[in-house]
């Protein structure tokens, strides 16, 4: 590997000494994933700070037979971002490609560098009144550009869509260095095929993003957010049609909360309260929003009779003021936080369609628990799009590895619930090492044969991200 990375010694004066960085002590972060899953090793990390230097990089690694692993934020959970063990692979960070370059107010556009912090983007979308809508917990940390190669969600899906349905246009340094540059702002466009989608949630295999034109709305400076205990996701679901219908489908965002999650959270995240007077098995969190004065209030209020009078609400409180609403989605976004304290936890990351969601959480829950007796399951998401986020907390005292060394077996029971409902078993957070085996399980041939078809054409030599998604 030494050998190879000597024909890289030539961009060392172009990318300096921020660009080049051999340092074990600081390359060490950049080798572990977020959950401690995958660890791996490389003595070379790259810094670009524009798409030339990542043009220049490339060209030489595919001439070489030199792996790379582009990084973003390092927030993914399935290990995308890291490195095989063998150290036969550098690190390409895109951090300090990270200059929002360009917004209009006029087109409804932002133009961004693939390294720049999802909040940074939001923020400077808002001084300007308009809206970036893609939002995530890991918002303060997580970059656009892994944002993108994971086709990320979030909470804003049910009205806006993924990640890439907030993309126009693309810059990407494909695995020869050829930079395509597609960073357009048209709507439509019906020129062939359309290669941006190929890239959006390709994880980094078949090119690296190095920048985006993305999408932007009017800003909501019309907010109403409740929380609404039901006795049911059945009924969840119910409540779910008669939101859209009172808010003339300025839904943004519905969110399931059980109770044994919430209580985690209140456990362990400081700033948190009881939201209500008594406790409830499941609660739904829900918000409104609206660029014009419309009364959102009195149609959250009209919801709240109307859904009581069907008996699918219990309780609930809508937020007063700015302060009470942030406390209520601390409740929501600390759920994945505070199942870390509670000890081991096997998570899923998957998808039903919406009528289907109360059916599979009864039946993974069952099995879940006739596995492994006393396992918790914390069951939470995004409802409104059919994303759940299928937990199971260890047993209380349980030993961690023994509850840990049933992974597979658990994820087996899950995912086949799932794919029976004609579900998926990756709704947001990609493929990367952890699920390479379900795919080639619960895809069809033809799918994954395709993909491979693809990998090649873009990549011939393997060289970009090997070893994820395929």
């Amino acid at each position: 590997m030494k050998k190879k990375i000597e024909k890289l010694y030539c961009l060392k004066p172009f990318l300096g000494d921020k660009g080049w960085i051999e340092d074990k002590n600081i390359i060490e972060p950049y080798l572990l994933e977020e959950r401690g899953l995958f660890r791996g090793s490389s003595s070379l990390l790259l810094r670009p700070k524009n798409s030339k230097e990542v043009s220049q990089i490339l060209s030489i690694c595919n001439q070489n037979n030199i792996k790379v692993v582009p990084q973003g934020g390092r927030t993914g959970l399935c290990g995308g971002t890291i490195p095989s063990e063998s150290g036969e692979e550098i690190l390409i960070s895109m951090e300090r490609m990270n200059v929002i370059r360009h917004i209009s107010c006029e087109n409804f556009t932002i133009t961004v560098e693939a390294g720049c912090i999802l909040s940074n983007i939001q923020e400077e979308s808002e001084k300007n009144n308009l809206l970036f809508p893609l939002s995530l917990a890991a918002e303060g940390s997580c970059t656009i550009g892994g944002n993108l190669s994971t086709n990320a969600g979030g909470i804003n899906v049910l009205r806006y869509g993924m990640a890439r349905d907030l993309v126009l246009g693309l810059e990407v340094v494909l695995a020869n260095g050829e930079i395509l540059n597609n960073l357009g702002s048209l709507r439509k466009d019906n020129r062939g095929y359309n290669l941006k989608h190929l890239f959006v949630g390709s994880e980094g295999t078949l090119g690296i993003i190095t920048a985006a034109v993305l999408k932007l709305f009017p800003f909501p400076n019309n907010v109403e957010t409740a929380l609404l205990a039901v006795s049911s996701p059945e009924d969840a679901i119910k409540l779910l049609g008669l939101a859209r219908s009172a808010s003339a489908d300025l839904l943004n965002a519905f969110e399931l909360i059980s109770r044994i999650g919430m209580e985690m959270v209140l456990r362990h995240m400081p700033g948190t309260k009881e939201p209500l007077e008594k406790q409830y098995k499941w609660y739904v969190l829900l918000e409104f929003s609206s660029s014009a004065k419309n009364n959102l209030r009195e149609q959250m209020e009209n919801l709240y009779v109307s859904a009581s009078e069907k008996n699918l609400v219990l309780d609930g409180i809508i937020a007063e003021s700015t302060q009470q609403r942030k406390g209520l989605w601390l409740l929501r976004d600390g759920l994945s936080e505070a199942q870390k304290p509670e000890g081991g936890s096997i998570k899923h990351d998957v998808s039903v369609p919406i009528d289907c969601v109360s059916i599979f959480i009864e039946k993974a829950t069952k099995a879940v628990e006739q596995h492994i007796p006393r396992s918790r399951v914390v069951a939470f998401g995004h409802l409104g799009d059919g994303n759940i986020h299928f937990n199971v907390s260890q047993p209380i005292n349980a030993d961690t590895n023994d509850f840990l060394g049933k992974w597979n077996e658990i994820n087996e029971i899950v995912f086949d619930i799932a794919q029976n409902l004609k579900g998926s078993f990756s709704a947001e957070h990609g493929i990367g090492k952890l699920k390479r085996e379900e795919l080639k399980k619960y895809n069809s041939s033809i799918e994954v044969n395709l993909m491979h078809s693809i990998k090649k054409s873009f990549d011939p030599n393997n060289i970009l991200n090997p070893g994820k998604v395929l």
